[in-house]
Protein backbone atom coordinates (compact mmCIF):
# COMPACT_ATOMS: atom_id res chain seq x y z
CA UNK A 1 0.00 0.00 0.00
CA UNK A 2 2.87 2.38 0.76
CA UNK A 3 4.12 2.03 -2.79
CA UNK A 4 0.63 2.74 -4.12
CA UNK A 5 0.24 5.85 -1.95
CA UNK A 6 3.66 7.13 -3.04
CA UNK A 7 2.69 6.57 -6.67
CA UNK A 8 -0.58 8.47 -6.18
CA UNK A 9 1.27 11.36 -4.52
CA UNK A 10 3.71 11.57 -7.45
CA UNK A 11 0.85 11.59 -9.93
CA UNK A 12 -0.86 14.21 -7.77
CA UNK A 13 2.19 16.47 -7.95
CA UNK A 14 2.26 16.04 -11.73
CA UNK A 15 -1.45 16.88 -11.90
CA UNK A 16 -0.90 20.01 -9.82
CA UNK A 17 1.90 21.08 -12.14
CA UNK A 18 -0.33 20.63 -15.20
CA UNK A 19 -3.26 22.46 -13.55
CA UNK A 20 -1.05 25.38 -12.51
CA UNK A 21 0.53 25.62 -15.96
CA UNK A 22 -2.79 25.52 -17.81
CA UNK A 23 -4.32 28.09 -15.45
CA UNK A 24 -1.35 30.42 -15.90
CA UNK A 25 -1.43 30.14 -19.69
CA UNK A 26 -5.21 30.59 -19.96
CA UNK A 27 -5.18 33.66 -17.69
CA UNK A 28 -2.75 35.38 -20.03
CA UNK A 29 -5.14 34.89 -22.95
CA UNK A 30 -7.97 36.83 -21.29
CA UNK A 31 -8.28 40.38 -22.72
CA UNK A 32 -7.60 43.31 -20.40
CA UNK A 33 -5.73 43.10 -17.14
CA UNK A 34 -6.02 43.59 -13.38
CA UNK A 35 -5.36 47.34 -13.56
CA UNK A 36 -7.50 48.23 -16.59
CA UNK A 37 -10.53 49.01 -14.45
CA UNK A 38 -8.60 51.33 -12.13
CA UNK A 39 -10.09 54.83 -12.19
CA UNK A 40 -8.00 57.77 -13.41
CA UNK A 41 -4.79 55.79 -13.62
CA UNK A 42 -2.10 57.10 -15.93
CA UNK A 43 0.05 55.03 -18.23
CA UNK A 44 3.08 55.70 -16.02
CA UNK A 45 1.20 54.60 -12.89
CA UNK A 46 -0.02 51.46 -14.62
CA UNK A 47 3.52 50.63 -15.70
CA UNK A 48 4.72 51.15 -12.15
CA UNK A 49 2.04 48.77 -10.89
CA UNK A 50 3.05 46.17 -13.44
CA UNK A 51 6.68 46.48 -12.37
CA UNK A 52 5.75 46.19 -8.69
CA UNK A 53 4.02 42.85 -9.25
CA UNK A 54 6.44 41.59 -11.89
CA UNK A 55 3.86 41.66 -14.70
CA UNK A 56 6.19 43.59 -17.00
CA UNK A 57 8.55 40.63 -17.36
CA UNK A 58 8.31 38.02 -20.15
CA UNK A 59 5.70 35.33 -19.55
CA UNK A 60 8.27 32.58 -19.13
CA UNK A 61 10.01 34.61 -16.42
CA UNK A 62 6.71 35.32 -14.67
CA UNK A 63 5.85 31.62 -14.81
CA UNK A 64 9.23 30.55 -13.44
CA UNK A 65 9.14 33.09 -10.62
CA UNK A 66 5.60 32.13 -9.61
CA UNK A 67 6.19 28.37 -9.65
CA UNK A 68 9.44 28.75 -7.72
CA UNK A 69 7.75 30.83 -5.02
CA UNK A 70 4.71 28.51 -4.94
CA UNK A 71 6.97 25.56 -4.12
CA UNK A 72 7.90 27.44 -0.92
CA UNK A 73 4.25 28.18 -0.09
CA UNK A 74 4.38 31.79 -1.33
CA UNK A 75 1.45 32.48 -3.67
CA UNK A 76 2.20 36.18 -3.89
CA UNK A 77 0.23 39.34 -3.14
CA UNK A 78 -3.33 39.98 -4.25
CA UNK A 79 -3.43 42.48 -7.12
CA UNK A 80 -6.75 43.97 -6.01
CA UNK A 81 -6.74 43.62 -2.21
CA UNK A 82 -3.63 45.66 -1.57
CA UNK A 83 -1.40 44.52 1.25
CA UNK A 84 -2.96 41.05 1.56
CA UNK A 85 -1.20 37.86 0.51
CA UNK A 86 -3.05 35.07 -1.27
CA UNK A 87 -2.16 32.70 1.58
CA UNK A 88 -3.86 35.07 4.06
CA UNK A 89 -6.97 35.25 1.89
CA UNK A 90 -7.19 31.45 1.63
CA UNK A 91 -6.57 31.02 5.37
CA UNK A 92 -9.34 33.52 6.15
CA UNK A 93 -11.95 32.48 3.60
CA UNK A 94 -11.54 28.71 3.29
CA UNK A 95 -12.70 27.82 6.83
CA UNK A 96 -16.06 29.42 6.05
CA UNK A 97 -16.45 27.41 2.83
CA UNK A 98 -15.19 24.24 4.52
CA UNK A 99 -17.69 24.64 7.34
CA UNK A 100 -20.66 24.97 4.97
CA UNK A 101 -19.34 22.27 2.64
CA UNK A 102 -18.60 19.86 5.49
CA UNK A 103 -22.10 20.20 6.93
CA UNK A 104 -23.57 19.73 3.44
CA UNK A 105 -21.56 16.54 2.85
CA UNK A 106 -22.56 15.07 6.21
CA UNK A 107 -26.20 15.93 5.54
CA UNK A 108 -26.05 14.38 2.05
CA UNK A 109 -24.56 11.15 3.39
CA UNK A 110 -26.91 11.03 6.39
CA UNK A 111 -29.98 11.39 4.14
CA UNK A 112 -28.86 9.78 0.87
CA UNK A 113 -27.68 6.42 2.23
CA UNK A 114 -30.84 5.66 4.29
CA UNK A 115 -33.10 6.85 1.46
CA UNK A 116 -31.31 4.55 -1.00
CA UNK A 117 -31.61 1.61 1.40
CA UNK A 118 -35.29 2.28 2.02
CA UNK A 119 -35.98 2.51 -1.72
CA UNK A 120 -34.15 -0.77 -2.39
CA UNK A 121 -35.89 -2.64 0.42
CA UNK A 122 -39.28 -1.40 -0.87
CA UNK A 123 -38.66 -1.83 -4.60
CA UNK A 124 -41.72 -1.07 -6.73
CA UNK A 125 -43.75 0.29 -3.80
CA UNK A 126 -45.02 3.83 -3.30
CA UNK A 127 -42.12 4.90 -1.06
CA UNK A 128 -39.65 3.71 -3.72
CA UNK A 129 -41.41 5.74 -6.41
CA UNK A 130 -41.43 8.86 -4.22
CA UNK A 131 -37.69 8.57 -3.53
CA UNK A 132 -36.95 8.04 -7.24
CA UNK A 133 -38.94 11.16 -8.18
CA UNK A 134 -37.22 13.17 -5.46
CA UNK A 135 -33.73 12.03 -6.44
CA UNK A 136 -34.32 12.57 -10.16
CA UNK A 137 -35.53 16.09 -9.51
CA UNK A 138 -32.54 16.80 -7.28
CA UNK A 139 -30.09 15.70 -9.96
CA UNK A 140 -31.83 17.67 -12.73
CA UNK A 141 -32.30 21.02 -10.97
CA UNK A 142 -29.20 23.31 -10.77
CA UNK A 143 -28.06 24.66 -7.40
CA UNK A 144 -28.78 28.30 -8.29
CA UNK A 145 -32.42 27.38 -8.98
CA UNK A 146 -32.61 25.67 -5.57
CA UNK A 147 -31.11 28.81 -4.01
CA UNK A 148 -33.71 31.03 -5.68
CA UNK A 149 -36.62 28.81 -4.63
CA UNK A 150 -35.39 28.59 -1.03
CA UNK A 151 -34.83 32.35 -0.81
CA UNK A 152 -38.27 33.10 -2.25
CA UNK A 153 -40.27 30.81 0.01
CA UNK A 154 -38.31 30.71 3.29
CA UNK A 155 -36.70 34.14 3.08
CA UNK A 156 -39.21 36.41 1.31
CA UNK A 157 -42.69 34.87 1.52
CA UNK A 158 -42.48 33.20 4.94
CA UNK A 159 -39.66 35.29 6.43
CA UNK A 160 -38.37 32.37 8.48
CA UNK A 161 -34.72 32.48 7.44
CA UNK A 162 -32.18 35.24 6.66
CA UNK A 163 -31.11 35.46 3.02
CA UNK A 164 -27.53 36.71 3.32
CA UNK A 165 -24.45 36.57 5.54
CA UNK A 166 -23.47 34.13 8.30
CA UNK A 167 -24.39 35.95 11.48
CA UNK A 168 -26.32 33.10 13.16
CA UNK A 169 -27.04 29.38 12.82
CA UNK A 170 -30.15 30.19 10.80
CA UNK A 171 -27.96 31.63 8.04
CA UNK A 172 -26.49 28.16 7.43
CA UNK A 173 -29.80 26.40 6.76
CA UNK A 174 -30.54 27.52 3.19
CA UNK A 175 -26.95 27.38 1.85
CA UNK A 176 -26.48 23.90 3.32
CA UNK A 177 -29.80 22.72 1.89
CA UNK A 178 -28.93 24.13 -1.55
CA UNK A 179 -25.51 22.46 -1.54
CA UNK A 180 -26.74 19.13 -0.17
CA UNK A 181 -29.74 18.72 -2.47
CA UNK A 182 -27.87 17.35 -5.50
CA UNK A 183 -25.46 14.99 -3.68
CA UNK A 184 -28.29 13.66 -1.50
CA UNK A 185 -30.28 12.79 -4.61
CA UNK A 186 -27.29 11.24 -6.37
CA UNK A 187 -26.27 9.17 -3.34
CA UNK A 188 -29.85 7.94 -2.90
CA UNK A 189 -30.02 6.72 -6.51
CA UNK A 190 -26.53 5.21 -6.37
CA UNK A 191 -27.24 3.50 -3.06
CA UNK A 192 -30.55 2.10 -4.32
CA UNK A 193 -28.92 0.62 -7.43
CA UNK A 194 -25.98 -0.80 -5.49
CA UNK A 195 -28.19 -2.22 -2.75
CA UNK A 196 -30.47 -3.95 -5.27
CA UNK A 197 -27.42 -5.53 -6.88
CA UNK A 198 -26.10 -6.77 -3.54
CA UNK A 199 -29.49 -8.09 -2.38
CA UNK A 200 -29.59 -10.31 -5.47
CA UNK A 201 -26.27 -12.01 -4.71
CA UNK A 202 -26.05 -15.66 -3.65
CA UNK A 203 -24.57 -14.95 -0.23
CA UNK A 204 -27.56 -12.75 0.60
CA UNK A 205 -29.95 -15.59 -0.18
CA UNK A 206 -27.80 -17.84 2.00
CA UNK A 207 -28.04 -15.35 4.88
CA UNK A 208 -31.83 -15.31 4.55
CA UNK A 209 -31.92 -19.11 4.45
CA UNK A 210 -29.99 -19.22 7.74
CA UNK A 211 -32.79 -17.25 9.35
CA UNK A 212 -30.90 -14.02 10.01
CA UNK A 213 -33.02 -10.99 10.80
CA UNK A 214 -33.68 -8.33 8.16
CA UNK A 215 -31.72 -5.72 10.11
CA UNK A 216 -28.67 -8.00 10.43
CA UNK A 217 -28.79 -8.86 6.74
CA UNK A 218 -29.12 -5.21 5.77
CA UNK A 219 -26.54 -3.61 8.05
CA UNK A 220 -23.96 -6.37 8.51
CA UNK A 221 -23.89 -7.96 5.06
CA UNK A 222 -25.61 -5.83 2.42
CA UNK A 223 -24.71 -2.29 3.48
CA UNK A 224 -20.97 -2.91 3.79
CA UNK A 225 -20.74 -4.11 0.19
CA UNK A 226 -23.31 -1.74 -1.28
CA UNK A 227 -21.64 1.33 0.19
CA UNK A 228 -18.42 0.94 -1.84
CA UNK A 229 -19.69 3.07 -4.78
CA UNK A 230 -20.62 5.78 -2.28
CA UNK A 231 -17.08 5.78 -0.91
CA UNK A 232 -15.86 6.26 -4.48
CA UNK A 233 -18.21 9.21 -4.87
CA UNK A 234 -16.93 10.99 -1.75
CA UNK A 235 -13.93 12.38 -3.68
CA UNK A 236 -16.00 13.94 -6.51
CA UNK A 237 -18.57 14.96 -3.87
CA UNK A 238 -15.97 17.12 -2.14
CA UNK A 239 -15.01 18.62 -5.49
CA UNK A 240 -18.66 19.35 -6.27
CA UNK A 241 -19.27 20.87 -2.86
CA UNK A 242 -16.26 23.18 -3.11
CA UNK A 243 -16.98 24.31 -6.67
CA UNK A 244 -20.74 24.31 -6.24
CA UNK A 245 -20.36 26.50 -3.18
CA UNK A 246 -19.01 29.26 -5.45
CA UNK A 247 -22.49 29.93 -6.82
CA UNK A 248 -24.22 29.36 -3.50
CA UNK A 249 -21.84 31.69 -1.65
CA UNK A 250 -22.38 34.39 -4.26
CA UNK A 251 -26.18 34.08 -4.07
CA UNK A 252 -26.32 34.16 -0.26
CA UNK A 253 -23.47 36.70 0.08
CA UNK A 254 -21.33 34.36 2.16
CA UNK A 255 -17.76 35.53 2.86
CA UNK A 256 -16.15 32.27 1.80
CA UNK A 257 -13.46 31.21 -0.64
CA UNK A 258 -16.01 30.58 -3.40
CA UNK A 259 -17.17 34.19 -3.50
CA UNK A 260 -13.56 35.36 -3.34
CA UNK A 261 -12.63 33.12 -6.28
CA UNK A 262 -15.53 34.43 -8.41
CA UNK A 263 -14.55 38.02 -7.60
CA UNK A 264 -10.91 37.33 -8.47
CA UNK A 265 -11.95 36.05 -11.90
CA UNK A 266 -14.11 39.11 -12.56
CA UNK A 267 -11.30 41.42 -11.40
CA UNK A 268 -8.59 39.35 -13.15
CA UNK A 269 -6.64 39.04 -9.92
CA UNK A 270 -4.12 36.58 -11.30
CA UNK A 271 -2.46 35.75 -7.99
CA UNK A 272 -5.70 34.85 -6.21
CA UNK A 273 -6.88 32.78 -9.19
CA UNK A 274 -3.62 30.83 -9.30
CA UNK A 275 -3.36 30.32 -5.55
CA UNK A 276 -6.98 29.25 -5.12
CA UNK A 277 -6.84 26.87 -8.08
CA UNK A 278 -3.69 25.16 -6.85
CA UNK A 279 -5.04 24.94 -3.30
CA UNK A 280 -8.37 23.38 -4.35
CA UNK A 281 -6.67 20.97 -6.77
CA UNK A 282 -4.29 19.81 -4.03
CA UNK A 283 -7.20 19.33 -1.64
CA UNK A 284 -9.18 17.25 -4.14
CA UNK A 285 -6.17 15.06 -5.00
CA UNK A 286 -5.51 14.48 -1.30
CA UNK A 287 -9.12 13.50 -0.65
CA UNK A 288 -9.10 11.05 -3.57
CA UNK A 289 -6.09 9.29 -2.05
CA UNK A 290 -7.94 9.10 1.28
CA UNK A 291 -10.95 7.60 -0.52
CA UNK A 292 -8.78 4.89 -2.09
CA UNK A 293 -7.37 4.00 1.32
CA UNK A 294 -10.91 3.98 2.72
CA UNK A 295 -11.74 1.27 0.19
CA UNK A 296 -9.50 -1.21 1.99
CA UNK A 297 -11.08 -0.33 5.33
CA UNK A 298 -14.61 -0.91 4.02
CA UNK A 299 -13.66 -4.09 2.17
CA UNK A 300 -10.42 -5.85 3.22
CA UNK A 301 -10.63 -8.03 0.09
CA UNK A 302 -9.53 -5.01 -1.97
CA UNK A 303 -5.78 -4.74 -2.29
CA UNK A 304 -4.17 -1.50 -3.47
CA UNK A 305 -1.18 -2.05 -5.74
Amino acid sequence: MNRYILKRILFGVLTLFIVATLTFVLMQQVPGGPFVAEKSISAAAMQAMRQKYGLDKPLIVQYWNYMTNALHGDFGLSLKERGRTVAEIIATKFPVSARIGGISILLALALGIPLGCIAAMNRGKAVDNVIIVFSTMGIAVPSFVICTVLMYFFGVKLGWLPTYGLTSWKNYIMPVMALAFYPTSYIARQMRSSMLDVLGQDYMRTAKAKGLSENKILYKHALRNAILPIITYVGPLIAYTLTGSFVVEKVFTIPGLGGEFVSSILNQDYMVIMGTTIFLAALIIFMNVIVDIGYTIADPRIKLK
